[in-house]
């Protein structure tokens, strides 16, 4: 879910600095990521995935830490991860998803004063806060939207003349409303809680469309923007911060779940016996708002396949490409190497194989009489020599009882790009240090064995 935007960094990097002072203090906040219940079943998730593929790939165009918890939006058909978000003051209490794949913060408003139709937590009451504030149209901080197709005359005089925006995905899902700033509190793991003054955020009066309103939403109230782009949350909040972020995906198949994390700061030990494991950011300039990793090779049992390396990176024309997302729940592979995968999963797996309960996978098998199958391990070594070794459960799911399948799915469009979902990274700590420009992962402190 994301539209591409007006890349002005350095207005952004002065505009935030005196809007969130002190830019260069280092904290550490951790903000819990409630998992609610069990994962949905495999043709909710391909539907969400499928849509919010295609909404993805047709958008060309010495520290401490915040930690806070996010919620696993399975139960829901989404396949999402929320985050608790407390806006205006007093506090209203909303749910976000947590999406590397976007850029705005936005939430659904209501303009009401009598809100007997808009009980608490339904949507954002601008009117019952006091410190809710429109960006005026000839503020910089305006620039960074886009704008409605026939926006209002804008005068400088009038108080009125505010910042409207409209964010449009690729399905023709939209948010429309005002461009604005309010005081955020997060209400960290500790206990202790941290006021964030003027956000800058989008009050959408009108939502609209499959991806914002669907089944693939159900349970939210808007989205956290944690993109690379210079109005995502992670570029507002920051540099206060030290310009990371993490988060913390716990294994969704155990009961009770255990609870997840979004951490705003530094992620792991620098110390640590076994530190954590870097590979590099890319940047495409037609799609700025993504993390893009680069995949060296792919093997399955120890065996390195013989993918030709262009299969995972981006061309000449910001195409292909693999990106890290916490917004999609399976794994897409560009077809030639997705191909090559299954085939050697194919070849290894001894177990009786059987139809899923969805053609789109493409190898299932019955386990109903195994207590602990042995399926192949798939392991992927990233550029810079980082490996990536998840556990089976991370790519082999429960589709029915007694059934599991291979969650693969190919990417057949030419300008699409492979995506790593957040099953696949569960049980790993992944930290995206924007200063560096690179990706860490470990699974110290945050996997469950």
């Amino acid at each position: 879910m994301v539209s591409s935007l007006p890349p002005i960094f350095l207005a952004l990097l002065i505009f935030f600095c005196l809007q969130q002072k002190p830019c260069n203090a280092h904290k550490y906040l951790k903000l819990p990521l409630h998992h609610k219940n069990p994962f949905t079943t495999p043709p909710q998730t391909l539907t969400s995935d499928t849509q919010r593929l295609f909404t993805l790939s047709s958008s060309f165009q010495t520290q401490k830490t915040l930690k806070t918890p996010v919620i696993s939006g399975a139960s829901t058909g989404s396949g999402q991860y929320f985050v608790d978000f407390n806006i205006g003051t007093p506090p209203q209490k909303l749910l976000l998803i947590a999406d590397t794949g976007s850029d705005l913060i936005w939430v659904k408003c209501s303009p009401c004063r009598n809100c007997s139709r808009h009980p608490p937590g339904t949507a954002f009451l601008a009117r019952h806060s006091k410190t809710f504030s429109p960006f005026h149209c000839y503020n910089r901080a305006c620039r960074l939207v886009p704008p409605p197709p026939k926006p209002n005359p804008c005068n400088l005089t009038k108080l009125h003349s505010t910042c409207r925006y409209e964010y449009s995905y690729a399905d023709t899902s939209k948010t429309s409303g005002f461009f604005s700033r309010e005081i955020a509190t997060l209400n960290a793991s500790s206990g202790r809680e941290m006021k964030l003054k003027n956000l800058a955020f989008g009050c959408g009066f009108h939502v609209s469309g499959p991806s914002v309103t669907g089944s693939s939403f159900n349970g939210a109230h808007g989205v956290m923007g944690l993109g690379r782009g210079p109005i995502s949350f992670s570029s507002q909040v920051g540099k206060r911060f030290g310009n990371k972020f993490s988060y913390c995906l716990m294994d969704y198949t155990i009961s009770p779940p255990p609870t997840s994390y979004l951490i705003i700061g530094e992620a792991h030990e620098p110390n640590s016996k076994k530190p954590m494991k870097f590979t590099p950011l890319h940047t495409n300039p037609l799609s700025p708002t993504f993390y893009y990793v680069g995949i060296e090779s792919v093997s399955v049992n120890g065996v390195s396949l013989p993918i030709d390396p262009s299969v995972w990176t981006i061309d000449g024309d910001g195409n292909g490409g693999t990106v890290i997302d916490s917004g999609t729940t399976l794994t897409f592979l560009a077809e030639p190497g997705y191909r090559q995968i299954l085939a050697e999963f194919k070849r290894l797996v001894r177990l009786p194989r059987m139809v899923g309960p969805d053609a789109s996978f493409e190898l299932c098998v019955n386990v109903s009489d195994v207590a602990n199958p042995r399926l192949p391990r798939l392991v992927v070594r990233f550029l810079g020599g980082a490996i990536f070794e998840p556990p089976p459960r991370n790519y082999f799911i429960d589709a029915a009882d007694g059934v599991k399948c291979l969650a693969l799915l190919p990417v057949n469009s030419p300008s699409g790009f492979s995506v790593i979902g957040n099953l696949m990274q569960q049980g790993f700590l992944f930290e995206f240090d924007r200063d560096e420009s690179r990706l860490g992962f470990t699974r110290i402190g945050c996997a469950v064995s």
